[in-house]
């Protein structure tokens, strides 16, 4: 499995109250176990207008297909390539 950056535009989207947040958050949830242990998301990101979120999955489509079932913009998709920590300056 691959791990990808999802960044999604959505305005305002750092001034939603957090019980919004907790639904987006329990709905993408939902769509995740319909479809299966072969995508996950692992955490997300909320800053200004945009959210930018971390996942593991076979492929950019099923990103797509979640992004769709779940109603929310996947506006760019990026596989990591590498990972860097402090760690990774030694």
């Amino acid at each position: 499995m691959q791990k990808f950056i999802i960044e999604r535009d959505i305005p305002g989207a750092g001034k939603l109250p957090d019980k919004e947040l907790r639904g987006v958050s329990r709905k993408s949830a939902g769509v995740l176990a319909e479809m299966g242990p072969t995508i996950q998301w692992l955490e997300s990101f909320v800053a200004g207008d945009k959210v930018y979120c971390v996942y593991v999955a076979e492929n950019e489509e099923q990103i797509r297909e979640h992004a769709r079932r779940v109603g929310l913009p996947a506006t760019r998709i990026a596989p990591v390539r590498k990972v860097l920590d402090p760690s990774s300056a030694e």
